[in-house]
């Protein structure tokens, strides 16, 4: 019989769960509470192979309900909607909590269907509303609901908004959505409120009932397997993000972890959320929809190759710049990957990527990041150049190119004194001054100097 069988699949779950090492103290069980939203429209008086839909409906959860009776760590929940007022009165508030949420309350349950009769509206979002007062507060408990209708809303509600938003606010894991009788069209404008299942026909509906408690009250593992370009599994040691993919709020943070063996670790998961999967290396990898499969060990394997990049400063010391930063991009995206001081060693994705010496003047490095390689990137010795004057002014540096070009490198201080010493990547310069007492522009000075490294190449400039 269908409510037998259920137990016996609950049974055969729980005895298969994995049993804790000794000498790991055991979690106290977290309590799983299913708040079962009847529709009991009037729609539900329509025929459904011979009987009405309602018939069917609180035949088969009053079987589901008494198969779970004796289930530990389990409570159940009623509420119904559409039953108190007729629909000529288009009351949208006809919504109610018929049996509080209890452990071993299956009679209580089985006996209030008997007396629920289908009258009026489908008011879905109120009822979501309200279901967010029907669950204890209780911050470990699992909180699951399982929306059963045949019917739209029919108050000019947005059942989900009012989902996403609850979902958001953690008072339910991702919602089952159960469509009886529903055609194609209708089940598409329920898909949004959560996993929507179309029970077209009675045996479907049975089928579908089963199988989502199963889900619910089923032990899911997830082992993630970081490989190198070839498959290997060498990656480890990696935050790992599962972002819940409907209210984009991070639900687990891992540090990857491999045992002796090489082999993954085991995550306890649940699979009555749909996840997007962050692996925060750098650049970051997410994996879209991950393919959970509830009640089963999954093992999801996805390509982390990385190398190392070191930033080394030049052998010279002290160093005039002090403190270089570097700025790291992917080759051809704008967007900065990571920012970091020279004398750090940072892990890359494999890949191509550009990075930005924060000298003067500013430098652009192309590298290839390799699987289990350094790349490393450095910079000459700087020179110094000093600009000896008195004289305030308006002025700009440039560096010479090979082609006689000129690129700009630096302004010296708006009309402030041009005494200044800085430090500068050898080669070809030019400076360009104008005192603030000249007259026109043609009184600009021009020099050029050359910086070398180690030295310091002076500048004087002279009012004219």
């Amino acid at each position: 019989m269908f409510w037998v069988r259920s137990w016996m699949l609950l049974a055969l779950i729980w005895l298969a769960a994995p049993s804790r090492a000794q000498n790991v103290a055991p979690e106290k069980p977290r309590t799983t509470r299913i708040l079962f939203v009847l529709d009991a429209s009037g729609s539900m008086r329509a025929p459904w192979e011979g009987q009405q839909r309602w018939d069917v409906a609180k035949s088969l959860l009053s079987k589901m309900v008494d198969s779970l009776n004796a289930y530990p760590h389990l409570e159940l929940a009623l509420r119904a909607y559409g039953h108190q007022h007729d629909n000529k009165e288009n009351n949208c508030e006809d919504s109610k909590l018929e049996v509080a949420f209890a452990p071993k309350n299956a009679a209580a349950i089985k006996a209030r269907l008997k007396t629920i009769e289908p009258k009026g509206n489908t008011p879905i979002t109120y009822s979501l509303l309200q279901s967010a007062q029907d669950f204890p507060v209780d911050k470990t408990a699992r909180n699951v609901l399982i929306l059963i209708t045949d019917g739209l809303e029919s108050c000019k509600g947005d059942p989900c908004a009012t989902a996403v938003a609850l979902q958001r606010k953690h008072v339910f894991l991702k919602p089952f959505v159960i469509g009886i009788g529903a055609e194609r069209e209708f089940g598409r404008q329920l898909e949004c409120l959560g996993q929507y299942y179309n029970a077209a026909d009675v045996k479907t509906f049975r089928t579908i009932l089963n199988d989502v408690v199963a889900q619910t009250l089923a032990k899911t593992t997830v082992a993630v397997n970081l490989t190198d370009e070839a498959g290997r599994p060498v990656e480890s040691n990696v935050n790992m993000t599962f972002l819940n993919n409907v209210t984009e709020q991070p639900e687990y943070n891992y540090v990857h972890f491999r045992d002796a063996q090489g082999k993954p670790d085991v995550l306890d998961i649940d699979a009555l959320q749909s996840y997007d999967l962050v692996i925060n290396t750098v650049p970051p990898v997410r994996q879209q929809n991950l393919p959970i499969r509830p009640g089963k060990a999954n093992v999801l394997t996805y390509k982390t190759p990385q190398g190392t990049l070191w930033l080394q400063n030049p052998a010279s010391s002290p160093n005039p710049y002090g403190t270089v930063q570097a700025v790291v991009r992917a080759r051809g995206n704008a967007a900065t990957v990571v920012a970091l001081p020279f004398g750090s060693r940072q892990k890359l994705l494999a890949g191509d990527y550009e990075v930005e010496l924060l000298t003067l003047p500013r430098q652009i490095r192309r590298i290839t990041v390799k699987q289990g390689q350094e790349t490393t990137v450095t910079y000459e010795t700087p020179g110094i150049l000093n600009i000896v004057s008195d004289l305030k002014g308006y002025g700009s540096i440039y560096k010479l190119n090979n082609d006689e070009s000129q690129t700009w490198v630096y302004n010296l201080p708006d009309g402030g004194s041009s005494k200044i010493n800085l430090p500068m990547q050898p080669g070809a310069y030019r400076l360009v001054f104008r005192t603030k007492t000249a007259t026109g522009s043609q009184f600009t000075d021009v020099r050029n100097f050359t910086i070398r490294p180690s030295q310091t190449s002076s500048v004087s400039i002279f009012g004219k």
